[in-house]
């Protein structure tokens, strides 16, 4: 099978359904957004190979291929596994354990400390991106859920850039102006 198929040359893609749309629609911009998500953590999952918290990686990237799905979905399909609340919860958990072992954050935080941690505000970013993507279709059926999740997302790789550079013995940057 060629990798080429030269349907899109014209501007358009194909939803997950058949429908086609302009390469900059909005499901496309927001699923866009998405895969780029999931190669970066990707790369920070490689960065902390045999880390305790790179555990997480591969049950995050599982989600947001769904959430990417979900988002790529013209609704004439009804094979998409449903998006809960599940994993949002799943996240939520793993803030409040790392958070215990953080020191007080006491002002804003200039990313960096490590590569490790560095990578995942770049991660942090591009998950914002994609939730505020997203934000056109917060109207369209199970893609609420989708939006809470990258909110979420994004808050544990926030915490998750600090717990690196805390395990790493690197203290915060705190900003003060």
């Amino acid at each position: 099978m060629k990798i080429y198929t030269k349907s899109g040359d014209k501007g358009t893609t194909s939803l997950v359904g058949g429908n086609r749309v302009k390469k900059n629609h909005p499901r496309v911009e927001a699923y866009g957004n998405v895969d780029e998500l999931i190669s970066n953590i990707s790369l920070l999952r490689c960065e902390c190979n045999g880390d305790t918290y790179g555990t997480d990686f591969r049950r995050v990237l599982s989600t947001l291929m769904l959430a990417a799905a979900h988002l790529a979905s013209d609704k004439q399909t009804g094979t998409l596994k449903e998006f809960n609340d599940e994993e949002i919860k799943y996240l939520e958990n793993e803030i409040d354990k790392m958070q215990e072992e953080l020191p007080l954050q006491t002002a804003f935080i200039i990313p960096g400390g490590t590569k490790a941690s560095s990578i995942c505000h770049i991660c942090r970013t591009v998950c914002r991106r994609a939730e505020r993507s997203a934000i056109d279709l917060i109207d369209e059926e199970n893609l609420e859920i989708v939006i809470k999740y990258l909110n979420r997302l994004s808050d544990y790789l926030f915490v998750l850039a600090r717990y690196i550079a805390f395990k790493s013995g690197v203290s915060d940057d705190f900003w003060h102006q």
